[in-house]
């Protein structure tokens, strides 16, 4: 059970024992659409950077938050419906996760996949080359903002390192929500981007209906 981030007393979580996880949060909100626009005006056009040095373990992801808990599992917990928790760890044992990239559910848990709204690679080749390592781990492990989601292992695998000037959800209904949350990472980390992608992004803004 999440002890730091549910507040429950010890004497709670006796009582509860092996139960179903309540959410510790709502995954963050996007940004309006009038915002994104501004954003993704004002993201800086320049040529990706060179992939040298770039290896996914540089963003530590998964690491360990306040609650004790990794990443991963807080947001299995956050996404997730009906969760349950092994008794006295973070890791859920059942649950159901949505993957709005392709509209589906899972019940797996071993196939509820975290995706990286910005791929960690075009994070590297628009900015994160630079950082310090303790900025890649913030990034990577980012709970703050709209950069962590569920995605089934088709979706994750099909998007892969890709940004949207090459690949887009299949689910059609999510590409507002994706270009508005996909502009503010870049948005809020300093990212940079390209003509390509900024078109893509223009272009799914335009889906959005408010």
């Amino acid at each position: 059970m999440r002890r730091a981030v549910l507040g429950l007393s010890a004497a709670s979580v006796t009582l509860i024992g092996l139960a179903a996880a309540p959410a510790l949060a709502e995954p963050p909100a996007p940004p309006s659409t009038s915002t994104a626009r501004a954003e993704l005006a004002a993201l800086t056009v320049a040529p990706p950077h060179s992939m040298d040095g770039y290896a996914r373990d540089k963003f530590d992801i998964w690491a360990k938050q306040p609650d004790g808990c990794t990443t991963r599992q807080d947001v299995l917990a956050r996404d997730g419906k009906d969760v349950v928790d092994e008794s006295g760890k973070c890791q859920p044992t059942s649950g159901s996760w949505y993957s709005v990239y392709d509209d589906t559910t899972v019940t797996d848990v071993a196939q509820a996949t975290i995706d990286h709204m910005v791929p960690l690679a075009e994070a590297w080749r628009s900015g994160a080359d630079t950082w310090s390592a303790d900025q890649r781990k913030a990034f990577g492990n980012d709970l703050k903002d709209p950069q962590l989601l569920i995605a089934s292992e088709s979706s994750n695998s099909s998007k892969s390192d890709s940004g949207p000037a090459d690949w887009k959800p299949t689910n059609h209904a999510f590409w507002c929500t994706y270009a508005k949350d996909y502009t503010h990472i870049k948005s809020v980390w300093k990212l940079t981007t390209t003509d390509n992608e900024k078109t893509a992004l223009s272009a799914m803004l335009d889906t959005c209906t408010n």
